[in-house]
């Protein structure tokens, strides 16, 4: 059985994210060095106001830079967050969240991130809300419990 390219192995791995599954997040796109995730609103998934949680968009961005950065490991590598920064540039208001990730500059062990997460209105456009900086670090697989 042949084995699984890298960009399989993103895939696969967004799949087994509960997480991810819970936020009803979809992988739009995985690339060499880049990832988009996009997540419609509901209900479920605001704060207060009725907007966008800033917890799932931080999500979105973190997965999004993680995901970017495991794309450019070899064969059975894995990314940990090691830190990142999000700056909310407007409300999280719109119909759906957009978060695209990319490799800055990739590492053996540090990869330097970026993504921006945009807002889709019920029009198509797509409005800035928040961007990520973040640093992902290479980490082998560990066994997780049962």
């Amino acid at each position: 059985m042949a084995a699984l390219s890298q960009l399989d192995r993103v895939r696969a791995a967004f799949a087994r994210q509960g997480f991810m599954r819970s936020l009803g997040a979809e992988l739009l796109e995985v690339a060499p060095g880049r990832c988009a995730i996009a997540c419609a609103f509901r209900d479920d998934l605001t704060q207060h106001h009725g907007l966008f949680h800033a917890g799932v968009l931080t999500t979105l961005a973190d997965n999004a830079c993680g995901f970017a950065a495991m794309s450019l490991l070899p064969e059975g590598g894995e990314v940990l967050s090691v830190e990142f920064k999000l700056s909310f540039l407007r409300p999280g208001a719109g119909v759906a969240a957009i978060a695209r990730g990319e490799v800055l500059k990739p590492g053996r062990t540090l990869s330097f991130c970026r993504a921006d997460v945009h807002m889709r209105q019920a029009d198509g456009r797509e409005v800035l809300a928040a961007t990520m900086l973040a640093t992902m670090i290479a980490a082998a697989p560990e066994a997780r419990p049962g």
